[in-house]
């Protein structure tokens, strides 16, 4: 990982007993959005972590996984373990990364052998990073402001693995001037899936473009998640409508860091 290797600001000095927690960059943020990454940073810290960002990370091996490699997802498993051993907790700003690591990685080995227990014993520690903050170090003075109305997509791995639906609401409602409506169907999927978009791509445009249609009957200026996968499929399909609907993950508004443009729009 390159991108959060040189700080915008210095790190915080953190008491010696703060939790020690390594930042899972994700592939996404890291290439595509690191604002994602330095909000990230900047709500742990101010929750009280010290944030490290092991260099040695890569992928969660989520493509592989969905690919049916099963070999190589348990060779970028025992990377990942090895990288964040000595961290209590890890945190990822995706659900599905987060999930990789805490509901699937225990799953790639035989049961009782030694990957088996450093899989479970990383996962036990492993969360999404609203979850982390709202369930773990019980955020409840989120200081930003966000003057529009915004509705939420739960990514499936979110809603269903790490079960952060209710902490992602439960932060947004502590952010200043933000109005809140919900979306219709909003357990549905948006069709992303990974490599799901790849091999059944006209099902996963079927899905999106209901989630998108959804997204503009809402009326909300902004759409959140937690996922930059979904973001990056939604939004896509929302410019190709023509919509103006602005699409951001849900780390930046929560940090009050959003002076990246929009997904999908330019600077």
């Amino acid at each position: 990982m390159s991108t959060l290797q040189t700080r915008p600001a210095a790190p915080k000095r953190m008491p010696p007993d703060a939790p020690r927690v390594g930042l899972f960059v994700t592939c996404l943020v890291d290439t595509l959005r690191p604002s994602v990454g330095w909000a990230a940073v900047k709500l742990l810290e101010a929750a009280g972590c010290c944030i490290s960002v092991p260099l040695r990370q890569t992928c969660c091996g989520q493509p592989a996984w969905n690919s049916g490699d099963r070999r190589q997802t348990q060779a970028i498993a025992r990377q990942v373990i090895d990288a964040f051993a000595d961290f209590d907790y890890i945190v990822a700003p995706s659900g599905s990364c987060a999930g990789m690591l805490a509901q699937h990685f225990p799953a790639l080995f035989e049961a009782d052998s030694a990957d088996h227990r450093r899989a479970l014993a990383l996962a036990r520690k492993s969360y999404e990073l609203l979850g982390f903050l709202a369930g773990v170090m019980q955020v409840k003075d989120i200081d930003a402001e966000y003057d529009q109305r915004v509705t939420y997509h739960d990514s499936c791995s979110s809603l269903r693995e790490m079960a952060s639906a209710a902490a992602a609401r439960q932060l947004l409602g502590q952010v200043k001037g933000l109005q809140f409506t919900e979306l219709e169907a909003r357990e549905t999927c948006c069709g992303f899936g990974g490599t799901f978009c790849v091999k059944y791509p006209e099902i996963s445009n079927q899905m999106v473009a209901a989630k998108a249609e959804a997204v503009q009957r809402s009326g909300a200026e902004t759409l959140l998640a937690a996922d930059l996968g979904c973001l990056i499929n939604i939004a896509g399909k929302l410019q190709r409508d023509g919509a103006t609907v602005e699409v951001r993950h849900v780390a930046e508004v929560l940090a009050g860091a959003t002076e990246a443009p929009p997904l999908g729009k330019r600077a």
